[in-house]
């Protein structure tokens, strides 16, 4: 596992496959997401969806893109090599390795990535991707920022410049959150999603780098699902830190309280249609389009 230039560009790849089919989901999870718990109503996808239309046509539900792009392409691509490095390290540990078990089957049509134990691979995915996002985070609450109506910048870089003005603290605002959600995700994530290629391998074991996709897109969508579920609430305080001014809104206590007081336990869950049915597909795509390149390179 020392190819990381070919891991860079199969994450990078990923990260721009993903983002540019997806972005629409992302906007409108941030724009359900970006109200004021206090005077918010029930609103829904297609009521937004519509808003969204009428107000800036088709190509609004793409606002954002770029800095999601300079967002994801970057951290896909970092998390997706760091979590391969890391777990290739951790794969020489007795601690976390998986005893090898000989088999007649088809093994390189499974997946070329390490064999870690649940516990290893949850470690792994949890620190690789907090890692990421500390480095991400400025990056991350731009793309917020764009995504939602609050701000209203003209130009990419001048919606930058604004934030590095307000100075470090602004733009490490939201980490706390993101953290919180980012840790237990991946490393749920990377437990479920082994563990269910695993399994679904036993089965139906793939005899092609296509069926094997196929393997990988449906274990990715599963592992997304159950771990976007698990974690969600932690992305609508992520979301409000990042686009809310006011008092109630400063830091991660006050505003699980505000959204606690004003929305009870349904103001959590606020957008987790859209996230789920992002993560599901942005899993699906982006794992099956990383392990396909690494396998057609490497086998």
């Amino acid at each position: 596992m020392k190819n990381v230039g070919q891991q860079m560009t199969s994450g990078a790849l990923s990260g721009l496959t993903s983002t540019i089919a997806l972005q629409p989901f992302d906007l409108l999870k941030t724009r359900l997401q970006q109200g004021d718990s206090a005077h918010q109503r029930n609103v829904s996808v297609l009521k937004t969806t519509r808003e969204v239309l009428e107000s800036s046509g088709i190509r609004g539900l793409w606002r954002g893109t770029a800095p999601s792009l300079i967002r994801n392409i970057p951290g896909v691509a970092l998390y997706m090599t760091g979590l391969t490095q890391l777990r290739s390290i951790m794969a020489s540990s007795r601690y976390f390795t998986v005893p090898v078990i000989p088999s007649h089957s088809n093994a390189t049509h499974n997946s070329v990535l390490p064999k870690l134990t649940n516990t290893g691979n949850l470690v792994a995915g949890a620190t690789t991707r907090v890692g990421v996002g500390l480095l991400m985070n400025p990056l991350t609450l731009l793309k917020a920022r764009y995504e939602s109506n609050i701000y209203v910048y003209q130009t990419l870089s001048g919606a930058f410049a604004s934030l590095v003005r307000s100075g470090p603290t602004e733009l490490l605002r939201g980490l706390s959150a993101s953290s919180l959600r980012d840790a237990p995700y991946a490393g749920l994530f990377v437990v479920f999603y082994e563990a269910l290629k695993k399994h679904s391998s036993l089965v139906i074991m793939p005899t092609s780098h296509t069926q094997s996709s196929i393997l990988h897109s449906s274990s990715a969508a599963a592992a997304g699902a159950l771990a976007t579920l698990a974690t969600h609430p932690f992305d609508v305080i992520k979301t409000k830190l990042q686009v809310r001014t006011e008092n109630q809104y400063h830091s991660f206590a006050s505003t699980v309280r505000t959204i606690w007081r004003f929305r009870g336990l349904r103001g959590y869950f606020d957008g987790a249609s859209l996230r789920l049915s992002r993560k599901v597909l942005s899993s699906a795509i982006g794992w099956a389009v990383y392990e396909f390149i690494l396998m057609s390179v490497w086998t």
